[in-house]
């Protein structure tokens, strides 16, 4: 494998080898460039990549149509999910992207989901909801988008109610073998590609009133794993 990785790496483009060391992600994520890229991405976005991460949107929902109350989708992109939630559960929606949310709200009206009850442009680091609004937080494929993850994983833990639970559905970067060295390769340019190619799952583990329930890999290929937290009730909270 080392001699095969050398030489890929010997036959790499020049451009690429400048950015052999890259850790960290690189190009800079900010809303701009956010919003750029999924303007591009939402003609095409559901024939594409909402394709490859529908094993991801599938098994979450599956969790969370056990359970009950109001659910929050941070980056609900064009609804690709709505349609599949339980009708007595209250969803609400929140996307950076406008183009996207209107093919969300389409979605709401040709599927006449009654249950969905508010559809936002909202910045998923600075929700306009208060403390304990919602039963369930639900992030797919949004911490390797957004410019600061860390700061939106406390506001996804303080918008969930005491005892309710946060669901993450992410892609995290492999440190080693053919597919890391491929990611930190593609990490330059992630403002072009509106997510970050290398991203380590520390970033998603900052709060400390979440408890990590259950920690699994997803089709295609283990790219996506989703993690599920429960968030601490008031007295351990305050303990």
């Amino acid at each position: 494998m080392k001699a095969m990785l050398r030489s890929v790496e010997q036959r790499a483009p020049k451009f690429l080898k400048r950015f052999a060391d890259a850790k960290d992600g690189a190009a800079q994520m900010d809303e701009e460039a956010i919003k750029s890229a999924y303007r591009r991405w939402a003609p095409v976005y559901d024939t594409t990549f909402g394709w490859v991460a529908s094993e991801g949107r599938k098994h979450a929902v599956e969790i969370i149509n056990k359970s009950y109350g109001r659910v929050l989708e941070v980056g609900v992109g064009t609804g690709l999910s709505l349609p599949a939630y339980r009708r007595n559960l209250e969803i609400v929606g929140i996307d950076l992207s406008p183009e996207m949310l209107d093919k969300a709200r389409e979605r709401v009206v040709i599927d006449r989901l009654t249950n969905v009850t508010g559809l936002h442009e909202m910045d998923a680091a600075d929700l306009k909801f208060q403390d304990g609004s919602f039963d369930t937080v639900v992030a797919m494929y949004v911490m390797t988008v957004v410019p600061d993850p860390e700061k939106v994983m406390r506001e996804l833990s303080r918008v969930c109610r005491p005892g309710g639970e946060v669901l993450i559905v992410n892609h995290f970067s492999a440190e080693d073998g053919m597919r890391g060295w491929v990611e930190r390769r593609m990490a330059p340019f992630a403002d072009k590609l509106g997510w970050r190619p290398v991203f380590d799952v520390d970033r998603v583990l900052v709060c400390d009133d979440l408890q990590l329930l259950e920690k699994c890999g997803l089709r295609p290929l283990g790219l996506f794993t989703m993690m599920r937290f429960r968030k601490a009730n008031e007295v351990k909270a305050a303990a």
